[in-house]
């Protein structure tokens, strides 16, 4: 059984020529996408994208202007049309719980939707404990939706999506904002669907590390599509290869790398750069020339991955608007002092709302200089934490040093010496980006006599110059962040508190955001705290603090926690067959916890990498399954997270 038993040739989704305005501006611009039977498809890009608007044109929930969208041959160009495939699709809109009711619990949601899709009380029955067995929400069947974590909200959404056992599931951004191991569930619930009824599903997605989970895909941007096809080839599209460095001082080899190659990033204390056309030996050497003089400790190249190609390709193919070569980010008015000290203090911080604890005696140190991640799981308890050091939330009990201020009793002190960007966005939209920029200088003091040159420098380091005159609620989304972090650094704090700032940002987007961040930590030497949900930025981190239930269960640098997770739980193996649904349902009937489908190839961690791979090669063998390859790699932040979360789980489950 080879890919003919994975992808059936038969049709499920024909799409040519579509077009979408709203308007006057075109959402999406002449696109075509085929989609077949027992597909993963995915489409991946920012917001405004266009994703959005094809999807629901596919479920039938949108008109548009041009081109022709069939679905199981039927051509939806009414709501006759769209009434024909309602019974055989399953829609899930962008949203945490947008399509659930937040009074009704878990169970009462999921007989709604089944009432209303016409499930019978014996499919019910069935359907309903196996797919809250599945999402791990049996236990929580009698809580009301609104009082689910985002994780959830999202699960209870597909059980939902699911009930009727839909044909065609079309997912739109189902795991934006979710926590990675409630993402990893999202994707076990496909696999087996996909093994057990052969369903199709199309999924959208802001995460470029999400790629590998399809069998193929579509890149969008600006209502386009850039490229199409497996994540693979894709990557092979992108002409050139990614170098990976340790060198010192890395600001210097920042700058000038940045003079050859547009495309650089900071990670940690590694620097990134795709180096274009250029073989991965010659890469090397071409790179390491430019360096002369330091010190370079360790040097490699190796191939693209997704979102690198995204980037290039945009580059490559002149589609992008905005620049992608970074400007020159101008410096503090003056020098911050106490560079070396301590700027965060957490003790024994705590917070109660009501019986509920929402941070239990947490402990952290954040240095100046330093960027510092706070990672966890919807509900875990980060934003709450970054509201009392902040002084926007009294603490139950503990202390919090912040900037040398105690948070209890100096909150002026402290909002005079922090920059705070929100979850939500802390930007009025209804202002002009200048008429925003000059609000916070006010409300964070800036002396009237230096204001004029205070706004210039944040136009400046935000990038700012070409919009300053258009409303804040009229940007895209990566600049109105780069915007509301310039409206927080308009003071020039020596300490920055940001809570998950780069959501739905595209990758350029975010990777211009981060330019900035490490230009704050490592030349100006502020201390940097922020929360996230991507798990290539917790890379950016210097230290990682990771909390669960309220409490800090690992605090460590990115590159600690990756090796003592292998040192416990082995090396992520890499194993591609043939036949991937029959061979993961092989490996876990042999007892291999934390099997993932990824596309076509299968993770799990293991130790004794030989002894494991003669057990995988006995099991494959009794369903005559070809083992095409098996490569170890180092876990990833994200494989760091999810085995974390899941053994305190199994102990003590919320």
């Amino acid at each position: 059984m080879g890919e003919a038993a994975l992808v059936n040739e038969a049709t499920v989704i024909n799409i040519a020529g579509f077009c979408k305005s709203y308007k006057n501006k075109a959402a999406v611009d002449a696109v075509d996408l085929i989609v077949k039977r027992g597909e993963i498809y995915g489409l991946i890009g920012p917001d405004g994208a266009g994703k959005s608007s094809l999807m629901k044109a596919i479920a039938g929930v949108l008109s548009f202007e041009q081109g022709t969208v069939e679905v199981f041959d039927v051509n939806v160009d009414s709501e006759a049309a769209a009434e024909k495939i309602k019974g055989r699709l399953g829609f899930m809109p962008q949203g945490l719980g947008l399509n659930l009711y937040g009074d009704l619990s878990v169970e009462e949601n999921i007989d709604f939707f089944a009432q209303l899709r016409q499930v019978t009380r014996e499919q019910l029955a069935e359907r309903k404990e196996k797919l809250l067995a599945m999402t791990r929400l049996d236990k929580f069947r009698d809580r009301p939706m609104k009082n689910l974590s985002g994780g959830m909200k999202q699960k209870l959404g597909l059980i939902c999506t699911l009930i009727h056992e839909p044909e065609l599931v079309i997912l739109d951004e189902p795991t934006t904002g979710v926590d990675p191991v409630s993402r990893r569930d999202f994707w076990a619930i496909l696999a087996e669907l996909l093994r057990e009824h052969g369903i199709t599903a199309l999924v959208s997605t802001a995460y470029m590390d999400e790629a590998a989970r399809f069998h193929r895909l579509s890149l969008m941007y600006n209502g386009q599509i850039l490229a199409a096809g497996e994540p693979d080839a894709i990557c092979r599209q992108a002409k050139g290869c990614l170098v990976q460095l340790t060198v010192e001082p890395q600001i210097d080899a920042l700058d000038l790398l940045k003079v050859r190659y547009p495309q650089i990033e900071a990670i940690g204390s590694r620097l990134r750069v795709f180096v274009d056309n250029t073989s991965s030996m010659d890469a090397v050497k071409v790179v390491s020339d430019l360096l002369p003089g330091l010190a370079i400790k360790s040097i490699r190249a190796f191939d693209t991955e997704l979102e690198d190609a995204f980037i290039a390709l945009l580059r490559q193919g002149l589609l992008a608007n905005q620049a992608i070569q970074a400007n020159t980010i101008p410096r503090f008015d003056n020098p911050l002092s106490n560079a070396e000290g301590i700027a965060i203090q957490a003790k024994e911080l705590t917070r109660d709302f009501d019986k509920f604890r929402s941070v239990d005696h947490i402990n952290f140190v954040v240095r100046q200089g330093e960027i510092f991640g706070l990672l966890g799981a919807n509900g875990a308890g980060k934003t709450t934490a970054i509201k009392m050091l902040t002084g926007i939330l009294p603490p139950s009990s503990g202390e919090g040093q912040v900037a040398g201020a105690d948070m209890r009793n100096a909150g002026q002190m402290i909002k005079e010496r922090i920059g705070y960007m929100s979850q939500a966005f802390s930007l009025y939209l209804d202002l002009t980006v200048m008429e925003n920029i000059r609000l916070y200088a006010s409300i964070y003091g800036v002396n009237r006599k230096i204001v004029r040159q205070r706004i210039a420098w944040v136009v400046q380091i935000a990038g700012l110059k070409e919009v300053t005159d258009q409303l804040a609620g009229s940007l895209p989304m990566g600049i109105r962040q780069r915007l509301a972090l310039g409206c927080a650094l308009v003071h020039q704090p020596g300490v920055l508190f940001l809570d998950e700032p780069t959501s739905g940002v595209d990758p350029v987007g975010r990777r211009h955001f981060w330019d900035i961040l490490v230009h704050l930590a490592r030349v100006e030497q502020v201390a940097i705290l922020v929360t996230t949900h991507y798990m290539s930025e917790a890379e950016h981190c210097d230290h990682l603090a990771l909390m669960y239930a309220g409490r800090v269960i690992a605090d460590d640098s990115p590159g600690n926690m990756i090796q003592a997770l292998q040192n416990e739980a082995g090396q992520l193996l890499e194993i591609t067959t043939d036949n991937p649904l029959a061979a993961l349902a092989q490996l876990e009937q042999g007892g291999f916890k934390g099997v993932a489908l990824f596309g076509k190839h299968i993770h799990l961690l293991a130790k004794d990498i030989e002894s494991v791979e003669k057990q995988i090669r006995v099991l494959l063998d009794k369903q005559s399954i070809r083992l095409i390859a098996l490569e170890a790699h180092a876990p990833t932040l994200e494989d760091v997270f999810v085995y974390r979360v899941l053994a305190l789980e199994e102990k003590e489950p919320i």
